[in-house]
């Protein structure tokens, strides 16, 4: 693919990094950006970042389109992490003359990234611009767990066009199907209808409160350890921590807690591409939600860096294995247990009637399912993924 068909290449001092002004530690030094002039072997790269400046399917959020630029100038004054990685900005992408076009090729740069074993980071735009993320697994013809971190499911109506707010429906009903599952971490009940919820438990997708996140972050792991692409809605941030986006309000994510969850996502060894979007800068105050954009980015590079890959079983003596009888269920729940990380997984069977073969789906999951387990009870993660695979 030649990529310099389709990037806008960033430009450093337009962002107010001159050569006498960046540190050597710094990530503008660090950080490689892409020049269609020189142009580099993507394979070289282990995470790409691109922008992607389309707003025109938002809700009531056309400046989203200049956030990436923003971003930027709030990034690229951090300072680089212990370990080296080796990172490239394409730039931003050129969007296409009608929102398709941008979504089409946009799916085509992620699907490129993705076959090259490259992480892309993107930079929206709108939230709608998750759907061209989607067509990229599509295209690759490979399923797709996607965790969204909303306060709203973004479900939308069969019959209604894309739009940032309504675009899972696209996905539910693409023929044929790549969706296998949605989670959402961070819904607020009232910004979402009855129907939508019962809709969500119907398609057996988890849904995750704000709230009982919020009580104990750490179980957000397990669900973004089973996701391939991860989106954020800035907007899922309380507004004194992000002003800038239309969409937000009083609750929601503190800012310390969206970098948690982003080096949870840069931890997973198998989530392989992580968008943020719906971000305003004209609604911003003291560029506080394009630093915190910032910060979420380093945090997930933070945990990319730090992945255990500890999710193979290949080596079955690094795991503690534990066999329960539970009242209901058809066998024995069986968990796993990483002797290095004390990550934890269950055994969820996925059952063929028509050839008679039981396999198995190592759903990951906490010490919290664990105990569930031995107190005599299914863990609702379990349920729900026995109910999907053998629906």
């Amino acid at each position: 693919m030649d990529l310099s068909l389709y990037f806008e290449p960033v430009d450093l001092p337009a962002l107010g990094f001159g050569d006498a002004d960046i540190h050597p530690d710094q990530l503008a030094s660090a950080v490689l950006m892409y020049n269609p002039e020189a142009p580099l072997n993507i394979r070289d790269a282990q995470i790409a970042i691109l922008g992607v400046p389309e707003s025109r399917n938002t809700y009531r959020n056309a400046s989203c389109s200049l956030a990436p630029d923003e971003i930027r100038r709030q990034f690229y004054q951090l300072y680089v992490w212990n370990k080296s990685v080796r990172i490239i900005d394409l730039g931003n992408v050129r969007v296409g003359k009608t929102v398709e076009d941008t979504y089409e090729v946009v799916s085509d740069i992620l699907a490129f990234l993705l076959e090259n074993k490259v992480i892309p980071i993107i930079l929206g735009g709108g939230n709608d611009i998750a759907f061209a993320n989607y067509r990229a697994y599509e295209k690759m013809e490979q399923v797709v767990n996607l965790v969204a971190v909303d306060s709203r499911f973004d479900l939308g109506d069969e019959n209604q066009p894309i739009r940032s707010d309504a675009y899972l429906n696209k996905m539910v009903l693409q023929q044929p199907n790549f969706l296998l599952n949605y989670a959402n971490v961070g819904f607020q009940t009232y910004m979402n209808s009855p129907a939508s919820l019962k809709l969500m438990d119907d398609l057996f997708f988890e849904t995750y409160r704000v709230g009982s996140m919020r009580k104990d972050i750490e179980e957000v792991e397990p669900i973004v350890r089973n996701a391939d692409m991860m989106s954020i809605d800035i907007a899922a941030v309380r507004r004194p921590d992000a002003p800038g986006n239309p969409h937000g309000s009083s609750n929601g994510f503190y800012g310390e807690e969206i970098c948690q969850i982003a080096k949870y996502a840069g931890l997973s060894d198998k989530l392989s591409s992580f968008g943020i979007y719906e971000f305003d800068p004209t609604l911003d105050y003291g560029n506080q939600t394009s630093q915190l954009i910032a910060h979420i980015m380093w945090y997930f590079v933070e945990g990319y860096l730090n992945r255990p890959n500890d999710n193979q079983f290949k080596q079955k003596q690094d795991y503690r294995q534990y066999s329960i009888a539970v009242s209901g269920a058809l066998s024995e729940l069986v968990f796993f247990c990483s002797k290095h990380t004390g990550r934890w997984w269950m055994l969820v069977p996925m059952i063929n009637k028509e050839k008679d073969i039981t396999q198995h789906y190592y759903l990951p999951c906490s010490k919290r399912d664990y105990l569930l387990a031995c107190e005599d009870q299914i863990p609702d993660r379990w349920w729900k993924a026995y109910n999907k695979f053998n629906h």
